[in-house]
């Protein structure tokens, strides 16, 4: 920006300087300082909205050990959720990691860090930060919900197995269904039922799909239909473990 034109106690500008007809010296002091002031935010908000690899790299390195640059772990991810003030079994962070493309849960690597946050436009925690809501409502999307629902099932497994602990499968209904009524009894069905150590995929795909169309009561449950062998049994587990409840003489 051009400095202010000095002036002369008559008003008169030196050397050439434009000043409106009529204004005095603050007047002008005041009009330059609007016009630097308007641009100073102009160019801040400028700056607020760009994205930045190398600033997104930087950031990404705040979390990473001198051992492994190029990964971050456990110790890492705890930071992060941290700065983020979300907690680590918080939906959103599987959101995040699906925007990612992360292989396993409880890492980032540089390469995933860099191509979801690009895609987010993220390269502070602050970006990020305001964007949560975004990736939540996402999940309003019954498309969306679907494929990070599938996403889930292979960044959540044990690389060294093909299916899913059943343990995890658990606590990872407890974060995408919070709200089904059935994944309670689901979860101590499948706790109970030792035979069921793991969930393979299409059991789990099933689960989702199960949790769309049958009631609460079971009313809509088909018994014809193509469910997995494990659904089928769960509905014949609830029902009789429901009419034993009814069957029981009310406590005195």
């Amino acid at each position: 920006m051009p400095r202010c034109s000095k002036r002369t106690r008559s008003g008169a500008p030196v050397n050439g300087g434009d000043v409106l007809p009529g204004a005095t010296a603050i007047e002008e002091h005041h009009h330059h300082k609007r016009s630097r002031n308007s641009s100073s935010r102009r160019h801040s908000k400028s700056e607020d909205t760009s994205f930045s690899a190398k600033k997104c790299l930087t950031w990404f390195k705040e979390y990473t050990t001198v051992l492994e640059p190029d990964v971050l772990g456990p110790e890492g991810m705890e930071k992060f959720c941290e700065d983020l003030g979300v907690d680590p079994e918080n939906v959103v962070m599987l959101v995040i990691a699906y925007k990612m493309g992360a292989k396993q849960m409880g890492y980032f690597t540089q390469e995933e860090w860099l191509k979801g946050l690009t895609e987010l436009q993220c390269d502070s925690v602050q970006k990020l930060q305001n964007k949560l809501d975004y990736l939540r409502n996402l999940l309003n999307d019954p498309y969306v919900f679907k494929a990070v629902y599938r996403y889930s099932y292979d960044f959540a497994r044990d690389k060294d197995q093909r299916s899913l602990e059943t343990g995890t499968a658990r606590a990872l209904l407890g974060v995408l269904l919070p709200r089904w009524p059935l994944r309670p009894p689901l979860a101590e069905f499948l706790q109970r039922e030792r035979r069921y150590r793991v969930v393979n995929r299409d059991q789990w795909c099933n689960i989702l799909e199960f949790s769309r169309t049958v009631d609460a009561q079971l009313a809509t449950y088909d018994a014809d239909g193509a469910w997995p062998v494990m659904l089928d049994e769960f509905v014949e587990w609830l029902r009789a473990e429901r009419a034993a409840d009814a069957a029981m003489p009310p406590a005195s």
